[in-house]
């Protein structure tokens, strides 16, 4: 069949194949835009690992890219943590583990109640799965959870009163893997632990306030000019906040690494720092559409372009997928940083500055103790006035039904 077509093209010309010129039009574009693509969608992962039996904890986890890494991961046999904002009764997230169960045939996958932007409720939740005997097996930690305020936005405080931003980004995983690091040394030493940052590019931009003498102070009156010293501009916090967490997480390697094991065995706990790309999710959407309806109008006018320059969420999760099942990164001394599926060096000094690293350290410390404090305060206050407030009704309640008082003696109700 071809031949003859061929044979009639070379005598007659390609005018005479139906559509022939529109074909020879046709066929290049969608050879550009087909290159485009698999261009822009990056490297794949093609390591593969036995994950029966890991025990994997994973932040972010019911969107974007983590909820393609716990997809992946859970499809492998891991057993899945998710650490979730919603409670475990919320309808969303019951209805989301039962279909991830389904998609992936593993039932082991459950979420725990964590509200990333509440030092109490990372407090609660870390030292409930630390207090345990013995130690809970955690082969990996995957921190995928990230906001980032669209441009013009304003800023935006947790309930710690931390710029949320800063908060969640760093303040979160800071606290949150500081409480559960001896879970993390007190795993056996042929279990492969893996600690991933998720962070991004956007880190080259960033830059550390001047911690100055504060770091060495134990003082509250030292926390806050550390904390205001962050100027806030969307762009500037959410680079700070990357630059940040990948300074801390060659601390925590060290941290680690420098822990002497009751048993002489070498540290088998590894960070890894993890930039998945540009990729479209729904923080990114937020980002590209400034937060605003005429902003989503244009996001999706732009939607064939956001598309083919754009990974999906799929693709975004490839290094993250490499990262945690690569052989090579079992070993070692780790601290790794990758991209596309490759490793990089760091562009900042700052990153492998000892100093800065403890500096920062230090600087955290004494900012997450300072606020945990405060919140302590404000609970117990709460609850000595939600206190006083049930006394009251008590009262009104026996005031109106002529109940005893303290004295045995009826209180007589008075007449209309």
């Amino acid at each position: 069949m071809p031949l003859p077509i061929l044979a009639d093209v070379w005598s007659r010309g390609l005018s005479s194949v139906p559509a022939g010129w529109t074909v020879v039009k046709i066929v290049p574009v969608i050879a550009v835009l087909y290159l485009l693509k698999w261009y822009f969608n990056g490297v794949s992962n093609t390591s593969e690992r036995n994950m029966h039996s890991k025990v994997v904890m994973i932040t972010g986890g019911t969107s974007g890219i983590g909820a393609e890494v716990a997809k992946e991961l859970a499809t492998r046999g891991a057993q899945i943590v998710l650490l979730t904002q919603q409670p475990l009764s919320d309808p969303f997230l019951v209805d989301y583990i039962m279909d991830m169960r389904t998609q992936t045939n593993n039932e082991l996958i459950t979420a725990e109640h964590v509200d990333l932007t509440s030092l109490h409720s990372i407090r609660l939740f870390a030292t409930k799965w630390v207090d345990n005997a013995p130690p809970r097996r955690l082969d990996m930690i995957v921190l995928c959870a990230n906001v980032r305020i669209p441009s013009g936005g304003k800023a935006t405080t947790t309930e710690d009163g931390l710029e949320l931003t800063w908060g969640l980004n760093y303040v979160a995983n800071f606290h949150l893997l500081s409480i559960l690091s001896p879970a993390l040394r007190a795993q056996p030493p042929d279990r492969d632990v893996r600690i991933i940052f998720g962070t991004c590019s956007s880190y080259m931009g960033g830059k550390l306030p001047d911690f100055g003498p504060e770091a060495k102070s134990k003082s509250k009156k030292d926390v806050k000019p550390v904390t205001e010293s962050i100027a806030f501009t969307p762009a500037g916090v959410y680079a700070t906040s990357k630059l940040a967490l990948m300074t801390f997480a060659i601390a925590f390697q060290k941290h680690l690494s420098s822990y002497s094991r009751p048993d002489k065995a070498p540290n088998n706990a590894r960070v890894l720092l993890v930039d998945p790309g540009w990729t479209r999710t729904p923080g990114m959407r937020r980002y590209l559409t400034f937060g605003s309806l005429w902003g989503l109008a244009l996001y999706l006018f732009m939607w064939p372009f956001w598309w083919l320059t754009l990974k999906g969420a799929d693709q975004g999760a490839q290094t993250f997928l490499y990262a945690a099942m690569e052989a090579q990164y079992g070993k070692g001394e780790g601290g790794w940083f990758l991209k596309e599926c490759r490793q990089y060096k760091y562009t900042r000094p700052e990153i492998e500055d000892e100093d800065v690293q403890k500096r920062l350290w230090e600087v955290s410390e004494i900012t997450v103790q300072a606020l945990e404090k405060e919140s302590a305060l404000r609970r117990a206050k709460e609850k000595k006035a939600e206190g006083k407030d049930k006394d009251k009704d008590k009262d009104k309640d026996k005031a109106k039904t002529g109940a005893p008082d303290g004295n045995g003696t009826p209180k007589q109700r008075k007449g209309k």
